[in-house]
């Protein structure tokens, strides 16, 4: 017998959903069943994927969101709880990177990212939490996170430092929400196929799988198939964790 996920009746907030893994974390939840807000700074993207999910069967919509600003966040949570009424689920997905090696990497650089990839996570989960515990809703809290945060990365010490940050992040706050029925966990993806990947020669994406155990690069399906997992009753005993989801690039 086939055995299949459902958040039927649950509200799903995703950031950064207007393109990559964030599109296909959406597009998995919506499956499942969820009513799926779509939070990105750029909201006409997002409405088109919303359109697509909509056109497709499923529950979705889009909101204007910049998780590296308080306002905007409140601002975004307080139009995602108008529309869906309460928040199940939240996907903080929203990050950016600004490569460079640390001899000349500037503070804008450094803020930029740890303002968006970490700060970010702080401010929704703050907003997330809040509601769900006014609300008394037992919820998820899944970060993406990144297997440079487990393993390090030259020339992302940000990215790094701020997908490191997430991981501690992640189990200070399972901590702290767990006796509400909270749980709290993050994955690690590893190299996925992007628009970014897309672009690389075949030379170059031979070097990259040869760094990965299973020999291929991962998809945002197989990224949002660990949130999902984690946001379903499957995972209700499960708090605190980083799944790391890299194809064995790093492996300990």
């Amino acid at each position: 017998m086939a055995v299949t996920i459902s958040l039927e009746g649950k509200s799903v907030l995703v950031t950064g959903a207007s393109q990559g893994i964030g599109v296909a974390i959406a597009r998995k939840f919506a499956e499942a069943g969820a009513l799926t807000g779509l939070a990105a700074r750029n909201e006409e993207k997002a409405a088109d994927v919303a359109a697509s999910i909509t056109a497709a069967g499923g529950q979705a919509f889009a909101l204007k969101m910049d998780v590296s600003d308080p306002a905007s966040v409140s601002a975004g949570m307080k139009a995602f709880l108008e529309r869906a009424g309460k928040i199940d689920i939240l996907v903080n997905n929203a990050g950016i990177t600004s490569d460079g090696l640390i001899l000349r990497m500037s503070k804008e650089s450094w803020d930029k990212v740890l303002g968006t990839d970490l700060t970010g996570v702080f401010l929704v989960s703050q907003e997330a939490v809040k509601s769900m515990i006014k609300k008394k809703i037992a919820g998820r809290i899944i970060t993406v996170g990144s297997v440079v945060g487990l393993m390090g990365n030259a020339g992302q010490t940000n990215y790094s430092a701020a997908k490191a940050g997430v991981v501690g992040f992640t189990m200070a706050l399972a901590r702290e929400v767990g006796s509400r029925g909270i749980t709290v966990n993050a994955v690690a993806p590893g190299y996925i196929e992007t628009a970014m990947t897309d672009e690389l020669s075949a030379e170059q994406r031979e070097k990259l799988s040869a760094q990965i155990v299973l020999g291929r690069l991962g998809t945002g399906t197989d990224v949002a198939g660990a949130a999902l997992f984690l946001a379903s009753d499957a995972a209700s005993y499960i708090t605190g964790t980083c799944i790391n989801v890299s194809g064995g690039l790093f492996i300990g």
